[in-house]
């Protein structure tokens, strides 16, 4: 019982911090209004695919923390060497 209560507050929380692309869409325009732009223009245009843009580069920055096919390969192999008598 107690490990499925666990459960269900690790999965409550990890669905927590999920958006939808149209609640991200509406929290990148209210961003960039607080920035002064308006709606219909270059700038506010500009502003809102910098921030997606940033989020882009932030995603591939923590993916590749954990990608383990960009780190060289090493491969250790012991040779063991005989004493002579």
């Amino acid at each position: 019982m107690l490990a499925r209560s666990v459960f269900l507050v690790l999965v409550a929380a990890l669905l927590a911090g999920c958006v939808s692309s149209e609640e991200q869409r509406t929290r990148d325009e209210e961003k960039c209004r607080s920035y002064g732009f308006s709606k219909r223009n270059d700038a506010f245009a500009e502003c809102l695919q910098r921030i997606e843009l940033d989020r882009r580069a932030e995603f591939r920055q923590s993916k590749s923390a954990f990608d383990d096919w960009n780190r060289p390969v090493v491969v250790y192999r012991p040779i063991v060497v005989a004493p002579k008598p």
